[in-house]
């Protein structure tokens, strides 16, 4: 069993930053895929960003390509999004994942998530 609590998020304005951490316990976290998702009112859960347990790949969704950074520290088993330029519609709660296996991290089908954090962008 995998256990992930995530801190960060907030209010933030139009262009400002944001960080978000997820602290993974209960498992080898270097075996362990990362994602990160988010839910807005009204829509359906969607991917946001991944990275392997090698840190070897990563993949983002072409929303958030160019203004978010996923990445991992194995030492401290956390994984962070790091999301810059934010605008409006990245309002949403946001979610981390871990899957042994990266493509259910990759398509909304991970075995773990954390208990969600908001994040909300002013204009």
């Amino acid at each position: 069993q995998v256990q992930l609590v995530q801190s960060g998020g907030g209010l933030v304005q139009a262009g400002g930053s944001l960080r978000l951490s997820c602290a993974a316990s209960g498992r080898s976290f270097n075996i362990l895929h990362m994602g990160w998702f988010r839910q807005a009112p009204g829509k359906k859960r969607e991917f946001v960003a991944a990275i392997s347990a090698s840190v070897f790949a990563s993949n983002y969704a072409e929303s958030v390509k160019g203004r978010f950074t996923i990445s991992r520290d194995n030492a401290k088993n956390t994984v962070y999004l790091q999301m810059n330029s934010l605008k409006p519609e990245d309002t949403a709660v946001y979610y981390c994942a871990a899957d042994l296996n990266y493509f259910k991290v990759s398509r909304n089908d991970a075995t773990y998530w954390g208990q969600g954090t908001q994040v909300t962008v002013s204009s």
